[in-house]
């Protein structure tokens, strides 16, 4: 009798333990989850605060993405606004496909159940088929139920602007104790197909500000070399005279100007179309200006030209300093690109101290901002590649990197071949 109450208890925890790992519902918003993958163009306006709205076309694909630590058999759930008439969805996880009918009454739409044979990222991905009315549907949540209580599931829960715009990394060169450093030397190499609208590769970052390419639209690129100013706002309106970034001298057609809503300061772009594939220089310079400032002056080599062209040159006030924490990174700055991985190979950094020497910097730190530290999105990825240094980021690829961890490339011992007296 004893027993049989034992097995009798057993099995009720049994079921019970089944019951809550049932019930565990996950919610996702598609605000800062998704993406109309078709056509990155729309996304402001489709994926919205509210969830999916204006969704009339039926060659958009619009995938939610989430990530798992282990294989799972999910069911899935739409909630949806009940005003849309009838129409017909496709829903696809993985290699499984299923019709879903939608009409007026609905508030919560039961779209089956799905396997997922393989932890890593995954999409749930919504097609139009069929409609009555002027949008298939507009979708508040997607909503998953089944997972085991174990289960990791990785998406954005909050932040949605930052989680759309996907993890920034950062790769920070160790460079000689006890060395003024003035100069700073790099290269980058995107490879084609990284090349995406909203990508910035910078290439030479110091403590004070950053230059790099950046890809803005599909008929613009530029240079892009800025200086913070050492007063703390993000109005550069707000900023004291003798707080501003003073131009010194600038390159032709190089347009010059304030920047915000990062902090404040000086900026200068020059609109060139920088290929991938290609390999372009960057080359800092920063020296102590006297009156307690510091100018700093940036040159950037296209191949394709030749020759080696100024940028622009800034004083920083309130500044007496060398180049500090030389370093590089790689964002997307384009939320409606964020579903798209791009990457890009950082090579041949040196460093020239205040005596004249160059030091190669062959060891690096690879870290990710507030976005990946959170955990909200795990597509991220940077170290040493066929011999170079390398970031990733944005994409929804399985591989990550340790973040703080460090990296070493081979020596090249190929120190710039600048005459330095020429640079314009």
């Amino acid at each position: 009798m004893f027993f049989i109450l034992i097995c009798l208890i057993v099995l009720l925890g049994g079921i019970k333990g089944n019951a809550q790992d049932t019930d565990r519902e996950i919610v996702i918003h598609p605000n800062g989850n998704s993406w109309v993958v078709n056509d990155w163009q729309k996304n402001r306006r489709m994926i919205t605060r509210d969830g999916i709205r204006n969704w009339a076309d039926q060659n958009d694909r619009i995938r939610t993405y989430f990530r798992l630590d282990q294989e799972e058999e999910i069911a899935l759930r739409l909630h949806v606004e009940s005003s849309v008439e009838t129409s017909i969805i496709k829903v696809t996880v993985g290699e499984h496909t299923k019709n879903v009918e939608l009409n007026s009454q609905m508030e919560y739409i039961d779209a089956g159940s799905f396997r997922i044979a393989s932890a890593g990222y995954h999409f749930i991905e919504l097609q139009g088929l069929d409609r009555s009315g002027e949008v298939f549907a507009e979708v508040n949540s997607i909503e998953l139920r089944g997972l085991d209580e174990n289960t990791e599931i990785v998406y954005v829960r909050d932040d949605f602007y930052w989680g759309q715009r996907g993890p920034s990394v950062h790769l920070t060169y160790e460079t000689p104790e006890n060395r003024d450093i003035e100069w700073f030397y790099n290269e980058i190499t995107v490879p084609e197909g990284e090349d995406v609208v909203g990508s910035y590769f910078m290439a030479n970052g110091f403590g004070e500000g950053y230059f790099g390419i950046q890809v803005n639209s599909e008929e613009e690129r530029r240079i892009l070399f800025s200086v913070w100013s050492p007063y703390d706002t993000q109005d550069p309106n707000e900023i004291p005279d003798e707080y501003k970034i003073v131009l010194n001298k600038k390159g032709e057609d190089v347009y010059t100007g304030e920047f915000g809503n990062e902090g404040s300061g000086g900026q200068s772009y020059w609109r060139y179309m920088w290929q991938a594939g290609q390999t372009y220089r960057f080359l800092l310079r920063a020296v102590p200006a006297g009156n307690n400032s510091t100018d700093y002056t940036a040159y950037f080599f296209a191949p394709e030209l030749g020759e080696w062209k100024l940028i622009a040159s800034f004083r920083r006030p309130f500044t007496q300093t060398y180049i500090r924490r030389p370093h590089s990174f790689l964002e997307n700055f384009y939320p409606q690109t964020g579903y798209m991985s791009r990457k890009a190979y950082y090579s041949n950094q040196w460093v020239r101290d205040t005596s004249g020497e160059w030091h190669e910097l062959t060891s690096a730190r690879f870290t990710a901002d507030a976005t990946a530290r959170k955990g909200s999105r795990m597509d991220y990825a940077g170290g040493v590649e066929d011999g170079l240094f390398y970031m990733k980021n944005c994409g929804f690829f399985d591989d990550f990197t340790e973040i703080d961890s460090y990296h070493d490339r081979p020596s090249s011992g190929e120190k710039p071949r600048i005459d330095l007296d020429e640079l314009p």
